[in-house]
């Protein structure tokens, strides 16, 4: 258990100088796009939306791991990143809930970014099987949102939110939806950045690209 600690150590201690002298180097004269509806394909976009020129996070109201209420007002004035999961997953959500970790662990006390995971299997997905879930993954509960309600309204912010995943399926009995997309927001809720959250590679590109965004707010 020691040498695995160590190792932890070591690999944490690498992966932030490795990190920060990307960052350093990037940083200059750096700026993230502001996506909107038309900037990405469009078979992400459902229709309702394409048309709109100034796009943010649509309202939303749903309850975490610990059984409170989490609406849009939690995440105003903050940058976060969004992605969707299910617990039971056992192929890309462990991966994807890894990389959250290490992204919850690399800020530490950091007021920001924020993360919320939606479940797409909402009916399964109680506060206590999300509660066991957060414990299994150590998630600070001040950073991150497991979060569950109406499978409707979830698979509705992928799709007119978030565009992470096919405009096809109407939140319906049938309707499921798998992604690996990690989604950064600023802190006006407006779409920065689109990452593979199974990837390290990808996550250190938004790490990098989260840094760049916090400095646009100080400029």
């Amino acid at each position: 258990m020691k040498r695995m600690n160590l190792a932890l150590v070591a690999f944490v201690g690498v992966f932030v100088v490795s990190v920060f002298v990307a960052y350093s180097i990037l940083k200059k004269d750096s700026t993230l796009p502001i996506y909107q509806p038309g900037d990405i394909n469009p078979a992400l976009v459902d229709e309702s939306v394409r048309n709109n020129q100034d796009h943010h996070v649509l309202p939303f109201e749903l309850v975490n791991q610990n059984g409170e209420v989490v609406t849009e007002d939690k995440y105003k004035g903050k940058i976060y990143v969004a992605n969707f999961f299910f617990a039971r997953c056992v192929t890309l959500c462990p991966e994807l809930s890894k990389q959250l970790s290490r992204l919850q662990t690399y800020y530490g006390e950091a007021e920001e970014p924020l993360l919320i995971s939606h479940s797409v299997t909402p009916q399964a997905d109680s506060v206590s099987v999300l509660r066991a879930y957060a414990d299994r993954f150590q998630v600070d509960d001040k950073r991150w949102d497991l979060c569950t309600g109406e499978k409707q309204h979830i698979y509705e912010l992928a799709r007119k939110s978030y565009f992470a995943v096919l405009d096809e399926g109407d939140g319906g009995m049938q309707d499921f939806i798998h992604t690996e997309n990690f989604v950064l927001v600023d802190r006006e809720g407006r779409l920065r950045g689109f990452y593979d959250g199974t990837s390290t590679e990808e996550v250190n590109k938004m790490i990098l690209d989260i840094e760049i965004l916090q400095s646009s707010y100080l400029e």
